[in-house]
Parts: C-alpha cells; sequence; structure tokens
C-alpha cells in the first residue's frame, strides 16, 4: 500500500478486552512523498526513497497483520487499520491515595501542585471507603425499621480517613491552630490553590485532584499536574461505571453548575503515540513522559464523548 505523507503522524489504540486495534497513520499539513508500509507482530516500517522509519511497539503489544481488515482513508484525517491484537495489563491509573498504605502507618498530605505538607506524620489506625451517595435511601427500601442512621452523617475520628468517589474525609482538630468553621475553603499556604473545605467543625474534606497522600518516611511524587488530574478522573469514571452500571455522568462546580457532560466509551484502551526523534528507529514512550525515549510501555487510557455546558450551551 502506499500514502503520500512528509513526516507521518502514527497513533495506535488498542482495546484490551476485544483484543483489536486501530492504528493511523497521520495525513500530513503540506508536502509529502510516497510511503510503502508494512505491519509486523511487533513494528511498523515506513519506507520512502530517502530512507526507512521504524516505529516498535511497546514490550507486551503485538498486532496480527493478516487479520487487517476496515481498511479506509479518511481525508484530514489519514489511514486508518484495524487489526486483532494482544495487549498486556497496563500500569494503573496514578491515585491521589497510596493504595499500599495501611492502617497503623504514619502518612502525610501534599498538595499535588507544589509539594506543600498539608498534614504531616498522621497516624492512620482506620483507612475506610465511604458508601455510595444514596446509600441512605437503599437503607430505608431494604429495612423494615426506621432508618437508624437518619441525620447522622458519617465523620470520621481523629485517626480515621475516609475515602470517597473523588474526596477523603479526615478528622482535622489536632492540625489547625485554630477551631474551623464549616463550608469554608481550605487554602495551600504556599501556592494559594484550593485543596478542599471544611464541613464541620472537625472534619475536613480533601479534593483527590488537588492532595496525594504517601507515608510519611516516602518522598513527594512529582507528576505532571495534567497528567495527575486526568489519571483521577480516570480512575474515577472507571469506578465509577463498575459500581453503578452506567456510564454517562456530569461535572459540576461548588455551587452545583453543570459545566461538562460525559460519556464513557472505552475503559479499557492502550494509546501509544511515537516519540519523535531525529533517528530511523522510534519507539512509543508514555504520553506525557516523552523525556524518557527508552520507555516502550502504553498509556492506560479512557476514551469519554464531552459536551461542554458552559455559555449557555447545552442545557438540556
Amino acid at each position: 500500500m502506499a500514502v503520500v505523507a512528509a513526516e507521518t503522524r502514527v497513533f495506535l489504540e488498542v482495546r484490551r478486552r476485544l483484543q483489536s486495534a486501530l492504528l493511523i497513520l497521520g495525513e500530513p499539513d503540506e508536502g509529502g512523498m510516497n510511503l510503502d508500509i508494512s505491519v509486523t507482530p511487533t513494528s511498523l516500517s515506513m519506507r520512502s526513497p530517502d530512507g526507512c522509519t521504524e516505529i516498535r511497539f511497546p514490550a507486551g503489544v503485538r498486532l496480527a497483520p493478516s487479520s487487517c481488515g476496515g481498511l479506509q482513508y479518511i481525508s484530514g484525517d489519514g489511514l486508518h487499520l484495524r487489526l486483532r491484537a494482544q495487549a498486556e495489563s497496563s500500569p494503573q491509573p496514578i491515585s491521589g491515595f497510596n493504595q499500599s498504605l495501611q492502617a497503623q502507618e504514619c502518612c502525610s498530605f501534599y498538595c499535588q501542585s507544589c509539594g506543600e505538607v498539608t498534614i504531616k506524620d498522621r497516624k492512620l489506625l482506620r483507612v475506610l471507603p465511604l458508601p455510595s451517595e444514596n446509600w441512605s435511601a437503599l437503607v430505608g427500601e431494604w429495612c423494615c425499621h426506621p432508618d437508624p442512621f437518619a441525620n447522622k452523617p458519617l465523620h470520621p475520628r481523629e485517626n480515621d480517613c475516609f475515602v470517597g468517589d473523588s474526596f477523603f474525609l479526615v478528622n482535622s482538630r489536632s492540625d489547625l491552630e485554630q477551631e474551623p468553621k464549616a463550608n469554608t475553603k481550605v487554602i495551600c499556604k504556599r501556592c494559594k490553590v484550593m485543596l478542599g473545605e471544611t464541613v464541620s467543625s472537625e472534619t475536613t474534606k480533601f479534593y483527590m485532584t488537588e492532595v496525594i497522600v504517601q507515608p510519611s518516611e516516602g518522598s513527594f511524587p512529582n507528576i505532571p499536574r495534567s497528567q495527575f488530574v486526568q489519571s483521577v478522573i480516570a480512575r474515577c469514571l472507571v469506578e465509577l461505571c463498575t459500581a453503578r452500571s452506567t456510564f454517562r455522568f456530569t461535572i459540576q462546580g461548588q455551587d452545583g453548575k453543570v459545566y461538562i457532560l460525559l460519556w464513557v466509551l472505552n475503559s479499557d484502551s492502550l494509546v501509544m503515540e511515537p516519540l519523535r526523534s531525529s533517528g530511523c528507529i522510534r519507539k512509543f514512550p508514555l504520553l506525557e513522559d516523552s523525556l524518557e525515549a527508552g520507555s516502550g510501555s502504553a498509556w492506560n487510557a479512557i476514551k469519554v464523548l464531552y459536551q461542554p455546558c458552559i455559555k449557555s450551551r447545552n442545557k438540556e
């Protein structure tokens, strides 16, 4: 096969559950030359009169060239190829809460944006997941007697950490110099980012997109901001899809205003894009970590359809 291209953009998405892959060879903006393209189970080669470029797939990813079907050229986008694929498990999404953290272990809460310590050396005796937001209604449906938990919010004790869908609840009595008030913002002292809010005189809610919790003896993980936020939101969406059997969500502000509608399409994707280099051999690095030229892994991603709701758009 042949296609006209100068420097071809390559994009690969592998669906683990379906064992399929979509390979896109992008259309150049201007100029170009004839390319002969060949796909092997572990690499992609593009030959032109000026030489050959080989792109190696990450370790654990293999394609079946003989299964190529749905070959389609889309003007303005490029050449699309669909193939069967095999892929090993990909890295887990980054979490704001260290999943290996155990009860009885001292930990610290950091501002993810700048690394400022918000809570230092807190010994957690209990780390417990919170029930879903509709848990009280479910108790009323299933119990034949009045709800014993009615109007009794779940607040953590001094050495507790309760984990919600998108936030942590901790007892802040021993960390604040003055008595906190309910419904007030918690601001980072260094970078002035809003980290959460107080929900009672002794309970603070920290947002997962703003705070990282690590063992005290460990160091602060310096993760690029956009990579961290994307990964936390993706993990929340995947967990919600699994727990609630729904794929449509809204993102709201503190005032309840809806900013965006999300529809989760794929939650099992491995997304790969090769690192640009001057050499003839290129590899697939992590999307947001292009400095690691030798990386052969892929980004664990979900695909969403979104609709913005700002400026009076999509009110319904």
